[in-house]
């Protein structure tokens, strides 16, 4: 299901949500097959393979999505794309997958998830964060199907067997891009455009969650990993999914001094203000360059295939599969979408070179000396996080990697659990609202 990958994805061929998805505004749940046109998003010499290895171990089964939203939101459509890749990857016919997009956070989810069962399916899917209590009392009554959430922080204590959280390590995503904005900032300074201290980033933010906080400090540190001097200016819309909050809020932050934009929010508003002010953008889980052609850079995104891959085919072999999944660059689940034309030319390159980095554990993308809070670093940190088991509510996340020495935040780790947790302001970032 995702977009396609061009020269960045032969380069670095990573994989990346989500977001703690959350709207207001309720709208009638629409179901809909995955669609007939999903062959050609299959690699030329496998589909057919693919197809003949599984068709007879996966005839019973039957996958279902929960969306927040619809195609028209870029989170939503993340997750759509997703379903309908793994359904040409594994050869199911389009009665084996059925979408439910513009599903509330309410009592709606549950009614869709038990919709889903009604149907026949057997692996259900949803996206939003606040889907999670009613996925939770869907699978508690139905345990013969798997529920999964994406961005839910409860299934290693809920102790529900059918019940699995996923998310995957998109900061790794996000400090690439913000290597890409790094780059592009030096270039700016060097054209004499700005001045070092007028390396302004402006981020627009959903919400003051840990995930956007998480995901607006890791793009931020891969910028400052390039450019010594940026700085960032953050907005929160308060909403998921607003094109005029979204565009408003670029705007502001254009006029309030930042020569280039990021976001965490769903739609096409910021990068589209982007492209009317000529600044350079950085987008989450869409391509912006047929929008803004003269200003977008990249984009990262979580991919959500290879979970629903792994699922599927776990549950058509009658295996269990983790409670709380972790997606990471080698599982294909973070990735870039392609480098603009409007990147530096040495994008390519530097983007491979860090990313090797951090795929060899030689550089964290949360790693303590490189950042400081109120002006000291941190050596310990507690976060709410869940073990194994039972909820720690007080657990330091500052950990030390016996191979490298290097002491880190670490952030979506498998001693703790999958969703974000980072929701600390550091230095050179201010809030505005």
């Amino acid at each position: 299901m995702k977009k396609a990958l061009k020269v960045i994805a032969l380069i670095l061929a990573l994989a990346m949500v989500v977001a703690f998805a959350a709207c207001a505004g309720k709208t009638e749940p629409t179901t809909e097959p995955a669609g007939t046109d999903t062959a050609d998003t299959t690699a030329e010499g496998t589909e057919d393979t693919t197809a003949e290895n599984t068709a007879a171990d996966l005839s019973n089964i039957k996958f279902g999505l929960i969306c927040l939203h619809d195609e028209n939101s870029t989170y939503d459509n993340n997750f759509i794309m997703a379903a309908k890749e793994a359904q040409a990857a594994l050869g199911l016919s389009d009665d084996q997958v059925v979408i439910k997009t513009n599903v509330d956070e309410s009592n709606a989810c549950y009614e869709a998830a038990c919709d889903l069962v009604e149907l026949g399916c057997n692996v259900i899917m949803a996206d939003s964060f606040g889907h999670e209590s009613y996925m939770k009392q869907a699978a508690q009554e139905y345990p013969e199907v798997q529920f999964c959430h994406a961005t839910g922080t409860s299934s290693k204590s809920a102790g529900i067997a059918n019940f699995h959280n996923a998310f995957a390590t998109i900061y790794e995503g996000r400090f690439l891009a913000g290597v890409v904005a790094g780059l592009k900032l030096n270039a700016m300074i060097e054209a004499g455009d700005i001045t070092a201290e007028q390396a302004v980033i402006g981020y627009v933010g959903a919400f003051p969650y840990a995930e956007v906080k998480s995901g607006y400090t890791s793009f931020f540190l891969g910028a400052r990993y390039i450019c010594p001097s940026a700085t960032m200016k953050v907005v929160y819309t308060n909403s998921w999914f607003d094109i005029d909050l979204e565009k408003t809020a670029a705007e502001n932050l254009i006029n309030d001094g930042c020569v280039l934009i990021s976001q965490h929010a769903d739609s096409e508003g910021a990068p589209k203000a982007c492209e009317a002010a000529n600044v350079p953008n950085v987008a989450y889980n869409i391509d912006t360059s047929s929008i803004a052609p003269n200003t977008a850079l990249v984009s990262s995104r979580i991919n959500w295939a290879p979970y629903y891959e792994m699922v599927i085919k776990a549950v058509a072999a009658g295996e269990t599969f983790a409670t709380d999944w972790i997606g990471t660059i080698a599982t294909g689940s973070v990735e870039l979408l392609d480098l603009s034309a409007n990147c530096t030319e040495d994008a390519a390159a530097k983007v491979a070179e860090v990313k090797a980095k951090l795929e060899d554990g030689s550089l964290k993308v949360f790693d303590c000396s490189t950042f400081t809070v109120k002006g000291e670093n941190l050596t310990e940190y507690t976060a709410d996080v869940v073990d194994e088991g039972d909820f720690v509510p007080e657990t330091n996340v500052i950990l030390t990697d016996e191979a490298t020495g290097i002491t880190y935040f670490a952030e979506s780790d498998e001693q703790f659990r999958s969703a974000p947790y980072f929701d600390i302001l550091i230095d050179g970032i201010t809030e505005l609202g």
